[in-house]
């Protein structure tokens, strides 16, 4: 037999019949043989977890493990953080003249966090881009992903000479339109601490650079937004996206604003289903003027002949 001595750390062929599928049975701790039935090893050690469940509920109750890693925190959360209570591992209170001595571990620990000029800068950002999002009410894919952009800028070196905060607003703006959650330069402007300008700007810049390529935003990404802040219903909104998909059949929204296509859409369709919101209400919501609106639902009317008495 060529290989008669079974060797557990580099298993790779039974010694009796020659298979190399083994089968791992941790209630009996053996290692066996699927082909021939042979015991490969015995006590062998189960690397699972030490508690049973026979329910989901009962797993998440036992299951204990720290929160799960994500690019939001500059450290990617994997660090742990002292308590800001004088307790103990038991519950129990500090004794007082350990308290001093905790305020200065406390003291050391945030400071161990943070090493070098790359992780400071990381640490101010991420908090920048959280902020942002917060304020508009971005899901948590958006922020992992504006996240990601901005390390892949840092990586790169691509942040000397140009502003934190435009580039983190930057990345939220790209983060955005590939999540499918679009935010307008306006929007963004109006949360972080720099101009519509700067942000346009450097968004171009990390597109060339980090090579993200974004096809043009669709006026029908701004619907259900847009209609849920305008409180109307299911049905205004499949209207608006059936009248955006027959203006994009015959190009009428190459080169208009998809805010603006968007929210006289909408309008059109708020019409059409009876639930009518005055051109000032859309106009708010969309960050778009009435003449702007007044502009587009004529546009769309005339070239789709629907008939309707605005």
């Amino acid at each position: 037999m060529q290989n008669d001595v079974y060797d557990k750390d580099n298993a790779t062929i039974c010694p009796n019949c020659g298979n190399t599928d083994f089968i791992n049975d941790y209630e009996r701790a053996e290692v066996i043989c699927k082909g021939c039935g042979l015991v490969l090893e015995e006590n062998i050690i189960d690397q699972g977890p030490e508690w049973r469940a026979f329910d989901h509920e009962q797993r998440d109750k036992r299951t204990r493990v720290g929160a799960p890693t994500t690019y939001t925190i500059h450290d990617k959360g994997l660090t742990t953080m002292i308590d800001w209570k004088n307790k103990d591992s038991h519950g129990g209170a500090i004794p007082v003249n350990n308290v001093a001595q905790m305020y200065r571990l406390r003291k050391l620990q945030r400071k161990s966090r943070i090493s070098g000029a790359t992780e400071r800068n990381l640490a101010f950002a991420l908090t920048e881009l959280d902020r942002n999002s917060s304020t508009l009410s971005l899901p948590r894919s958006v922020r992992e992903d504006a996240s990601t952009i901005y390390r892949d800028a840092v990586k790169n070196k691509l942040i000397r000479g140009r502003s934190i905060e435009g580039v983190v607003a930057a990345s939220l703006y790209a983060a955005c339109r590939r999540c499918k959650v679009p935010r307008t330069l306006d929007e963004l402007a109006e949360v972080s601490r720099v101009t519509k300008k700067e942000i346009g700007r450097t968004y171009r810049f990390l597109a060339r650079e980090l090579n993200i390529k974004l096809p043009p935003t669709s006026p029908i990404d701004y619907v259900p937004r847009f209609a849920s802040e305008l409180g109307l219903s299911g049905e205004v909104q499949s209207r608006a996206i059936d009248i955006i998909e027959k203006a994009m059949e015959k190009e009428l929204t190459s080169g208009k604003g998809p805010t603006g296509v968007a929210a006289a859409a909408l309008y059109i369709a708020s019409v059409l289903v009876g639930e009518r919101k005055t051109q000032r209400d859309v106009a708010d919501i969309a960050g778009v003027t009435e003449v702007t609106i007044r502009n587009r639902y004529k546009e769309l009317t005339e070239q789709l002949e629907m008939g309707v008495t605005l």
